[in-house]
C-alpha cells in the first residue's frame, strides 16, 4: 500500500505540473516503509531470540525525523498544512540538531554490541 501511494503521488504530481513536489511528497511515504520494514524485522528477531535490540528504537526515531526534514519544507511550499504556515528555520535548525544527536547515539549503541533487551519474564 505504501508503494502504491508513493506511485499514485508522484502520478498526480507529475500530471499537475509539479514532479518535484510530489517526488518529495512520496518520499515521505517511503519512509513510512523503511519504519514499518525496521519495525517488522525487530518483531521476527524479537520473536526468534526473545530479545529487542534498542538501535530498533534508535533507527525508527532516526527515520521519522529525516522525514520530517523532508516533508516539512514541501508541505510550506504547496500550502499543504494549516493557512498561515511559514517556514520555521528554527523548527528546522532544531530537527537537524536532533537528527546528529540520533546519529551519535545510533553510533554509540551500534558499536556497544550490546544493546539488546531480554523480555524473558
Amino acid at each position: 500500500m505504501v508503494i502504491w501511494d508513493f506511485g499514485l503521488k508522484f502520478i498526480l504530481a507529475w500530471q499537475g505540473g509539479n514532479a518535484a513536489q510530489g517526488f518529495f511528497q512520496a518520499l515521505g511515504s517511503l519512509f513510512i516503509l523503511w519504519t514499518l520494514s525496521t519495525l517488522i524485522s525487530a518483531e521476527i528477531n524479537y520473536i526468534q531470540s526473545g530479545r529487542i535490540h534498542v538501535r530498533v528504537f534508535v533507527e525508527v526515531a532516526m527515520i521519522s525525523d529525516i522525514r520530517e526534514l523532508i516533508v516539512q519544507p514541501v508541505q510550506v511550499i504547496t500550502g499543504a498544512e494549516k493557512a498561515g504556515t511559514e517556514f520555521n528555520p528554527m523548527h528546522y535548525g532544531l530537527l537537524l540538531a536532533a537528527l546528529l544527536i540520533i546519529g551519535i547515539v545510533y553510533k554509540l549503541v551500534d558499536e556497544s554490541k550490546q544493546d539488546a533487551i531480554s523480555l524473558d519474564a
